[in-house]
Order: structure tokens, then sequence, then C-alpha cells
């Protein structure tokens, strides 16, 4: 019996195997939607296209598929592969509980989002401005279910449509105001034309992925699009496929053959100070880069003048804000925080966000950072992005102000990674930085010049006009070339890997930055002596409210940071100037400067002043009024005399406080000997020598200053 079932067994067995492989070598049959563009749709050549083909045919040139598509409509297709009659489905599809029951699904290759749409005329970037208005949605989307849930909060009244044709035809002839939907498909829309606009952030609301029937014979096929998918993101493919249906290139307005009209005689123009290759100094103190190569040759285009100042990438969007500059130039990516902020122009870079290790890490993925510590620089989309994965990756997030110190963080270890952009990475790369960026960059939006809401549009519009004539000219594609392309032309004249070559090579710059660091320090002393003597004589008056007065003095302004006494006094009082009176009132760097150091020495001067006063022996203050010497006349006369000499040493103590406290007013884009060192470590990467020549020269005048003080106080004695 059991010789008559073995080569029963062993047939059907052998019928099994062949069918499995002649089943995995038969062609794939995939199915899809009919008409979701950008994701599938049949374009005027009536030939299927968008995203979903796209990727497809990638995944199946890297994984040796034969296969065919076609295109059902969305519910069709489910059945499809449901019943056996397709062996998979790509399109548009979202991963849900419900749909994993039924289908394996691949590693996700699109985040789903919903938007507010409305025509070009009209400018929606809050959900609280559809108060009152009439909002279009498709019957039994997601948008549909956001909307309802939302609909009392913001007290907008929903009106629903059973195809997209009627919603958005509703739209455009103005029975409704704004519709939601797929952001994809706004996009898509608007990059062939529609009058159409997009100003929000949208709504996430899942993730595409392709799938097969749970169980089938045909769940190898999801290893394979997941490899592949990997492969196509490390290689640029993928990004490429999404920018191509997605990007909107049609937002540009500028015209290469048009010049609008300067209103001023010079713009103002902000940058950040160190972020090469877009904007740095070379070794002859100059700065370069992109942004500004960029900004002169449309000044030059347009016959409009500029002038550009570098405090840093904070105080630029500050200094813009406050009404300090005209404009900004700074290797910002436009956001639409940003866009509630600033009126932006054309897209001049599509930037790339990438992690960086040291080349020793052992780090090649997201998951490997968990228990690690990452910086960015604050303000970025590094930054953003990080932030939104922290729970997801289980690392820690550490911000910076500027890029060169975050670098040395990493190269000294106590960064375990960081997260920069693409260029300023590779950049640092080539100068030298012993890093590796293992992970595949991530899309980080484009880069645009701005001004402040509603002022200047005529300098939006000539850099529109300018940049596309550059582009038109062919150099926009120099300018970018000469920075990014593969050889460059960088490297200094002198080797500033020694200390010797850094002072040669940078003297000029240490010096001036060493002049403004001693005239701040100078000046801001001198106005703090009379301000601490001011408050210090009030402090021991015997009039009690100007006592009081001095003690709220005193203590206001010791109890704040002097960064922040600093960045209130260049920023804060300007805004709140324009606020009352509608009238821009910039204040100087160096001014805002002086003003926050006079008032911060004068607060601790008060107190030596004080403190001087009280030391001298009180009885001669008794006898000097029993002699009928006025009070006024008495300080001056008798006390204030011996309190000097005991008080002398202190203030110079005092001076040097102050010398070193001008570090701390880079913060406001002052640049001064501290900032003039991280813009040359920006150039070349430099830090532990620049520092150290930066410390010795701090070290050489406190030293002389203390030895200035030590003499004076021998003489006074």
């Amino acid at each position: 019996m059991l010789k008559k079932i073995l080569p029963l067994l062993l047939s059907l067995l052998a019928i099994v195997f062949l069918t499995t492989q002649t089943a995995k070598a038969d062609k794939i049959t995939i199915v899809s939607d009919s008409t979701y563009a950008p994701f599938e749709f049949k374009d005027s050549d009536h030939v299927y296209k968008g995203i979903d083909v796209d990727i497809i045919k990638k995944v199946a040139e890297i994984s040796k598929w034969d296969y065919e598509m076609t295109f059902p409509g969305f519910d069709a297709a489910v059945n499809a592969v449901q019943a056996g009659q397709a062996d998979a489905i790509m399109a548009g599809m979202s991963v849900t509980e419900d749909r994993k029951k039924v289908f394996t699904f691949s590693d996700t290759y699109y985040d789903s989002q919903i938007v507010i749409i409305t025509t070009s005329k009209n400018k929606v970037t809050d959900y609280s401005q559809l108060k009152g208005k009439v909002v279009g949605v498709k019957n039994g989307t997601v948008s549909q279910t956001f909307l309802e849930k939302h609909k009392k909060e913001y007290g907008y009244t929903l009106k629903v449509f059973d195809t997209s044709d009627l919603m958005y035809n509703s739209l455009k002839s103005g029975s409704v105001f704004a519709v939601m939907d797929d952001k994809p498909i706004a996009q898509y829309a608007i990059k062939q034309g529609q009058d159409l606009r997009i100003e929000m952030g949208g709504e996430t609301v899942g993730s595409y992925a392709f799938a097969v029937k749970k169980g089938s014979q045909y769940e190898y096929l999801i290893n394979d699009f997941n490899k592949a998918l990997s492969q196509m993101k490390e290689d640029g493919s993928y990004n490429a496929i999404i920018k191509q249906w997605t990007s909107i290139d049609t937002k540009a307005n500028g015209v290469a053959d048009k010049k609008a009209i300067p209103t001023k005689e010079v713009y103002k123009l902000v940058s950040d100070s160190s972020f090469a290759p877009f904007e740095y100094q070379n070794d002859s103190g100059q700065y370069v880069g992109i942004d500004i190569e960029l900004i002169k040759a449309i000044a030059n285009q347009q016959h409009f003048t500029i002038e550009v100042t570098h405090p840093g990438f904070d105080a630029a969007l500050n200094a813009v804000q406050s009404g300090q500059a005209d404009g900004v130039i700074a290797g910002m990516s436009i956001t639409d925080e940003r866009e509630a902020i600033f009126d932006f122009s054309d897209s001049y870079y599509t930037s790339n966000i990438i992690l960086a290790v040291k080349e020793d890490s052992s780090i090649t993925a997201y998951e490997d950072l968990a228990g690690k510590t990452v910086g960015a620089k604050t303000g970025t989309a590094s930054y953003q992005f990080l932030e939104k994965h922290t729970k997801d990756y289980n690392y820690v997030l550490k911000a910076f102000d500027e890029a060169s110190g975050m670098y040395d963080s990493l190269n000294s270890g106590s960064l375990d990674a960081l997260m920069d952009d693409e260029a300023v990475l590779k950049y640092a790369i080539e100068q030298g930085r012993k890093f590796k960026t293992p992970i595949v960059g991530e899309p980080s939006g484009e880069y645009g010049f701005a001004v402040k809401k509603g002022s200047n549009p005529e300098l939006i519009e000539m850099f529109n006009n300018g940049l596309a004539a550059l582009k038109e000219s062919g150099e926009y594609d120099k300018i970018i070339a000469s920075y990014l392309g593969e050889k460059q032309s960088q490297e200094s004249s002198v080797d500033e890997t020694t200390i010797w070559g850094l002072v040669s090579n940078n003297y000029q710059q240490l010096l001036t930055g060493l002049m403004r660091t001693l005239g701040l320090a100078i000046i801001s002393f001198a106005i703090a002596i009379i301000i601490g003597l001011i408050f210090g004589m009030m402090s021991v008056s015997p009039i009690k409210g100007l006592r009081i007065i001095a003690s709220i003095f005193v203590d206001v302004v010791r109890g704040i940071p002097l960064m922040i006494v600093a960045a209130f006094i260049f920023w804060g009082i300007p805004n709140l100037i324009e606020s009352i009176t509608g009238q821009q009132s910039p204040i100087n760097d160096f001014v805002a400067g002086t003003i926050a150091l006079s008032l911060n020495g004068g607060a601790y001067i008060s107190e030596i002043v004080r403190g001087g006063i009280e030391a001298v022996d009180p009885g001669q203050t008794e006898a000097s009024r029993s002699l009928g010497v006025s009070y006024i006349t008495t300080m001056r006369k008798i006390i204030l005399p011996q309190a000097v000499k005991l008080m002398l040493p202190n203030f110079v103590n005092q001076f040097v406080i102050s010398l070193k406290d001008t570090t701390i007013i880079s913060a406001i884009g002052l640049v001064e000997l501290f900032q003039t060192g991280k813009i040359i470590i920006a150039r070349n990467y430099q830090s532990f020598r620049m520092y150290a020549i930066l410390a010795i020269m701090y070290l050489v005048i406190i030293t002389l200053l203390t030895k200035l003080a030590k003499r004076l106080e021998k003489r006074s004695n």
C-alpha cells in the first residue's frame, strides 16, 4: 500500500513545486486605478502614466520582473487581487488595519496628505480664515471626515460633491470658497497650469503601499519591491519620480526680459555668516558663495544697488522682521510657517538634508541612532526633520546656532551624528572633515530670497526676473557649478593647517575684529561708568525713592541675561516702535551692543560705587555735614575721592568682564573678534587652531589689563 501511495505523494509534491516555480516565472499581473492623477492616469497620448506607473516600471527593472499593468479602477483592482484574477495592486492604496487583514503590504512609498486649496486670488494660511465660508469636499473621502470633525471649531459650511470635476468647477466659479483634497492631486493640477493655490501645510492621513493577497504565492513580490524601493531611494531615482509629478515648477513668476523699477537707491540685504558653499569668507576676507554671486548677478542684471551684510542666519531673519534690512538671502528654505511672515521669491535652489557621522562610525541607518545624540542647527529643515522623528528612532536632539560648533562637536565625539544641508556637508568633507554620509538624503524643500510680508514687492519682482534671465543665459548654471561642481578651487594660497598660516592669512580680519571688540568694550564701559556712578549715588542717597529706583534698576538688569538684553534692544524695540507708530526704526548692531553692555556694566558698577562709598568711614560724612557742608559737596569733595581709590581695581576688573562679554554680542550679528574667528573656521574648518589663536589674543589683552589694574592699585595706595 505504501509503495502505491509514495509515488502518488511524490507526484503531488512535484506538481506543487512546478506550479510554484511556474507561477514565479510567469508574467506578473498588476492592477491599478484608472483616474487618480498624478499616481495613475491616461494622458492625451492615451498612455497610462504617473507616480505608481513609474515606480513599478523601475522596481520591475531592478527585480527583473516580467509584468503587465492594467487599470480597471480602484474598487475593481482590489476585488481582482482578492479573487485571484490579479497578482498585485499598485493604486495609491492607503495601508489600514482593515486592509492588513486581507492584503500583505510592502514598505510605504508615499505619505498621503490632504490640504486646503483655493483659487490663486484667495489666500488661506489658517483654518480660522474659513469662518463663514463654504468649503467643498468629495463624498466618502478622508477629507470629508476631517472637515466634518472640525466644522464647529472653525465655523465653515461644508458642501459635499460626488465627483472631483464638480467640486473643482464649483471652486473656479466661486460657489465654494475653498476645497480639501489630496495634496499630490492638487500639486499636479497646479503643475498643469490650473488656477489653484496651496498655502497651508497638509494633514497626514495615511501612507501608500504596494500589496498582494495575504497568504498568496505572490508574497515574494513584497520582498522584491522593498529591496528595489530601498535601492531607488539610495540612487535618487525615487526622488526624481516624486519630484517629476508633484513639484510645482509653474510657481516661477520671473520674466527674463522684464525689469521692475527700484524704489530705493540702495537695498540693504542680510545673509548668513558661515554657510559654505552658499555664503562664507574666502582667504582674502571677502564674502563669496552661491547666494552672494547670485544676488550680485541679479542686481547687476536688473540694475539695482545692494549692500549685503552677514550677521548670521537668526540675526538676518530678525533684521528683516524688525525693518533693519530689506531682504534676506541665506540658504533659507521656503516653509509654510515662514510664508506667514515673509514674502518669498521663486525658488533658486532645491535642497536635500543628509545625516553625517564620523568615518569610523558604525551607524548605517536611522534605527542605529537609538540612545545616541544627534545635532542640527536651530530653525533649519534638518532640525525640523529630526524633531519630528525623535520618538521614532529614540535619539537625543541637540540644537546649535551655527555649523562650525556643531561639526566640531561631532569631531570631538560629543555628538554621534549631525544633519545638515547636503551641499554644505559636501563642502565640509572636501575641506578635510573626516565625515561620511551613510544614509540617503531627505528632500528638504526649496531655497528662496525673502522680504518682510507686504514690504518691498519690487525687490521680489526684480529677483524673480533676474533669476529667470540668469537661467535663460546659462549664468545661473555657471554659478552653481562653480561651487558644487566636481572641480572646485576653494583652497587658500597659504597653508592654513598651521597656526602661523592661519595668522598670516587672516591677520587683517583678526585685527579688524579686535579693534571692533576693543572699541565696543571701551565705549560701553565709559557709558557704564556714568550710569554706575548715577545709580550708585542714588543707592546711598538719603532719599528713599532714589534708593528704590536704583535697587530696581540693578535687580532688573542683573536679573536678565546679557544676550536677551541685546536681542531685546536690537530686535524687540524696533518691532515695538513699528507696531505703535507704523514706522521702521532700525538700530545699528554696534549701537545695540553698546547699549546692552553699558546697561549691564552700569548695573554692576553701581554696586561697586555703592560698596566703595559705604567702605569710607561714615563718620567723615557726619563730620562734614555737622560743619554745614551740603550732602552733594560732601560726596564730591570728601567721600568720592577716597571711594574711587577703593573702587579703581574693581573698575579694571569690570572692564575685563565687559571685554569678555563682547563675545555674547555676536548673537545679534556683530562681527567682533569671536565672530570673526567663527567666520574663518567656517571656511577652513581649522577650529582647534583658530580658537587657540583667539584664546591667546584675549589672554594677552586681559593679562595687560590685569597688570594695569595692579599698578593702579599700588599707585593709589
